[in-house]
């Protein structure tokens, strides 16, 4: 009797372990509701009502496991149609659920909702999700961590945890900003002030301000989670006197890069290791501007304070890191350089070699004519003619439609984009005396179209039209293969033969250094519509952008999914 029950008992256990490793394999299903509301927040001694996920900024921390499948139920209560992006996510055939404004969706109009569907695949790592409609993205954002199924990570395992998010605070109306630019065709106004977690730190214009505070235990490890949520400027960052050790990047895991500074451009995120291995004190933890263009911009930094914890007397002078210096494009490319997959086969990488289809995306800032007559417009002026500012990719300046390129492609409806964007630009000397070439481009909806499976590269070249600057260019849907990076214009005889075909970095946002390029690769095995476009907001405003339709495959299995049973709807004229 007792052997029957021991071996029932055994069977039970048994029968548990095999139900947890299939909900482990399966993933879990998670449930969330994000409230749009209007919140009032105080910075810099002067107080401003803005939209907020949940009253909070940054917005709420979304922490899941690898492969769960997560619901957000976005209820708008703003003043104004909000789209929300999950970026870094794939979403395997689900574009319907991918956010970006009238490119795979409608805004959310306010007092309704709309319940959007995550599917998580193989990411790993820390993502965020933000706005992706208009410039709302400034306050409505936050990190979205992902770990591992069993929790174990291929590197040492941290003692604690942090999120780091770096942001940008504007003291007017965001949105009222944007419009203005809009109107007057010209530069937006800059920021005020740059944030860590929230906080603008001791800011000389508001010195009571508060700094946030990170302390630490000596010895113990910390896995920092950083975001970099700021609008229009790339940032250096680095904690004084403390080495940091990247592990990863963009949800996936890089080779450990252990260094003194980090370079990392609005939209990316990183994992980063530092152990608390200083004499007791305070240290300052920075973020500075990395700036290579022309234009205005906001010079300002963010600090916060690494605080041990034990028995001392706090430092008259904090100490601060040293950093790259403002315009050190060689510390920017040289970081961007080091960058490596892990590439084991605990966690493989898959990067195509036969290459099927060959894209050369030139990158520029452009104008436009100041129409319609009678308008004042605040771009550029060409030879002595008022312009609106803009920007292309290969010369096309991307057009928002009003009715979202998703449901056009999916229904078949007519002139909404048309499917001839150009896979090269006429060539030129893109990163030398470009005097004799126009500063004008054209506007247009046009679409890459790829087959489904193909071995795709895309090589983006930076240009020296109007102002050469570095470019962080974010693709959705799909996560790439940094192959090649380099300066001066792309040698298609010479540079792939440096290609990094063995371990390079697979990121979904890379930034193209000032009149530089950049090769990627990736398969096209997700169909579905997707967005691809500069992460610097301004640059998106004025046109730096195009969409990737990857087609269906030949089943069920590798074609789009049907759409949900509610989507917000677009409007009628």
């Amino acid at each position: 009797m007792g052997s029957l029950k021991k071996k029932n008992f055994m069977l039970i256990c048994l029968m548990f372990l095999h139900i947890l490793v299939l909900c482990m394999a399966q993933g879990q299903v998670h449930h969330y509701d994000f409230v749009l509301k209007e919140t009032n927040f105080t910075k810099l001694c002067s107080t401003k009502s803005m939209l907020t996920v949940n009253d909070s900024f940054p917005g709420p921390v979304i922490t899941v496991r690898r492969g769960d499948l997560v619901y957000f139920n976005v209820h708008n209560q703003g003043k104004y149609g909000v789209t929300i992006h999950w970026h870094g996510v794939k979403q395997p055939r689900n574009p319907w659920s991918d956010g970006p404004e009238n490119v795979t969706q409608c805004p959310i109009q306010p007092a309704t909702n709309f319940t959007q569907e995550i599917i998580l695949s193989d990411e790993e790592g820390t993502l965020w999700w933000h706005a992706h409609s208009d410039w709302s993205r400034a306050t409505v954002h936050g990190a979205f961590v992902i770990l591992p199924p069993d929790g174990k990570y291929p590197f040492p395992q941290p003692d604690f945890e942090q999120i780091i998010v770096l942001g940008t605070w504007y003291k007017g109306d965001v949105m009222a900003i944007y419009d203005d630019a809009v109107a007057s065709g010209g530069n937006p106004n800059i920021s005020d002030a740059h944030t860590i977690n929230g906080f603008t730190g001791n800011s000389t214009d508001c010195p009571t301000e508060e700094t946030f505070t990170m302390r630490v235990s000596y010895g113990k490890t910390y896995l920092l989670r950083i975001v970099n949520a700021v609008m229009n400027e790339e940032r250096f960052f680095g904690i004084a006197n403390h080495n940091l050790t990247l592990v990863g990047m963009d949800g996936a895991y890089t080779q450990p890069l252990i260094t003194d500074y980090l370079m990392i451009t609005p939209g990316q995120t990183m994992d980063v290791l530092f152990t608390a291995n200083q004499t007791l004190s305070q240290y300052y933890m920075l973020s500075t501007a990395y700036f290579d263009g022309f234009a205005e911009f906001d010079n300002t930094s963010a600090k916060g304070i690494i605080e041990y914890i034990g028995n001392y007397t706090p430092p008259s002078t904090i100490p601060s890191p040293t950093l790259p210096e403002l315009r050190n494009a060689t510390a920017a490319l040289n970081f961007t350089a080091s960058l490596k997959s892990l590439a084991t086969p605990q966690h493989p990488i898959n990067v195509p070699k036969n290459i099927t289809r060959h894209i050369f995306i030139a990158i520029s800032l452009n104008v436009l004519p100041c129409l319609p007559a009678g308008r004042t417009c605040k771009g550029p002026p060409v030879n002595n003619t008022e312009t609106i500012i803009s920007a292309s990719l290969n010369n096309i300046s991307f057009s928002t439609p009003k009715i979202d390129i998703l449901e056009a492609y999916y229904r078949n409806i007519n002139n909404v984009f048309t499917k001839d964007f150009p896979d090269s630009p006429e060539l030129f000397n893109f990163t030398g005396d470009v005097t004799n070439i126009s500063q004008y481009t054209t506007q247009g909806t046009k679409v890459i179209m790829i087959n489904y499976g193909e071995a795709v590269e895309i090589v983006l070249q930076g240009t020296a039209i109007q102002s050469p600057e570095n470019h962080p260019m974010h693709l959705h849907g799909y996560s790439f293969y940094v192959v090649g990076i380099g300066s001066g214009n792309f040698n298609n005889f010479s540079d792939p033969e440096n290609y990094n075909l063995v371990n390079p970095p697979e990121v979904n946002t890379i930034g193209v250094p000032k009149s530089g390029w950049v090769a990627i690769r990736f398969f096209a095995n997700n169909p579905g519509v997707w967005f691809m476009h500069c992460h610097l907001e301004r640059h998106a405003t004025w046109g730096m952008d195009t969409v990737l339709i990857v087609k269906n495959g030949s089943t069920p299995e590798t074609s789009i999914r049907k759409p949900p049973a509610y989507m917000p709807p677009c409007p009628k004229s």
